[in-house]
């Protein structure tokens, strides 16, 4: 059996999973964020705080001595949702999500006022079924309520249905695991950027792995 197959729906991450953002514009952002919050943002604290690499931002940003509240209300002060789209690159891998044949959802971090051109700008709002931008109110992953919501847009919420979560951070995955979900990771930036693994029950560089591994599986079964 083929592992679109498998599955009743699947939930998925946008950032870093499915599309990802030309580096010169999260530099852009970066600079303009430490301007305004009188503290320098280094290449690795930009990318670690934009990729999400050591798990909450929130706790990142404490450690640094950093209150996330004004952070985060700078930060998307100065992000500019067309010139974000127009930099939003779809990876190559990800256009499988438009042959699958069960609902689709999207579970995301990404605000609405950004999420909403990338889709336009990408053409993959019809991609998804349902869709979800988590806020303080829905909660973050890895709590399942943002999931249990998209499940319940989806129909699926209930009798017994089977799901997966794919994403690219350790939050995806536990989010999937604490709604009692199989989780895909899929590793974008690598271990050693990482600085450390995320387990799942599957992990994988590429959608296109994952899908050569369940063909393998199947054969060698």
């Amino acid at each position: 059996m083929e592992i679109d197959a498998e599955y009743d729906f699947w939930l998925l991450d946008l950032d870093g999973t499915l599309v990802d953002v030309e580096w010169s514009y999260t530099r852009t952002v970066f600079d303009r964020v430490g301007d305004r919050l009188g503290r320098e943002f280094t290449d690795r604290e930009a990318d670690i705080l934009w990729s999400g690499l050591t798990g909450s931002r929130d706790r990142q940003l404490r450690e640094w001595g950093i209150e996330p509240d004004e952070f985060w209300t700078v930060f998307h002060d100065e992000e500019d949702p067309l010139v974000r789209a127009e930099q939003t690159y779809l990876h190559d891998d990800a256009d499988f999500v438009a042959d699958l044949e069960a609902p689709v959802g999207l579970v995301t971090h990404c605000q609405q006022f950004l999420c909403e051109p990338v889709l336009d700008a990408l053409d993959i709002h019809d991609w998804f079924d349902a869709r979800l931008c988590c806020t303080p109110e829905t909660g973050w992953k890895p709590d399942p309520e943002p999931v249990y919501r998209v499940m319940d847009d989806l129909g699926v919420g209930e009798n017994g249905h089977v799901g997966v979560l794919a994403g690219d951070g350790a939050s995806d995955v536990g989010a999937a695991w604490n709604a009692g979900l199989d989780a895909i990771h899929v590793e974008r930036v690598g271990h050693a950027e990482r600085g450390r693994c995320v387990l799942g029950d599957y992990r994988v560089s590429t959608f296109d792995d994952l899908f050569e591994e369940a063909t393998v599986s199947q054969a060698d079964g």
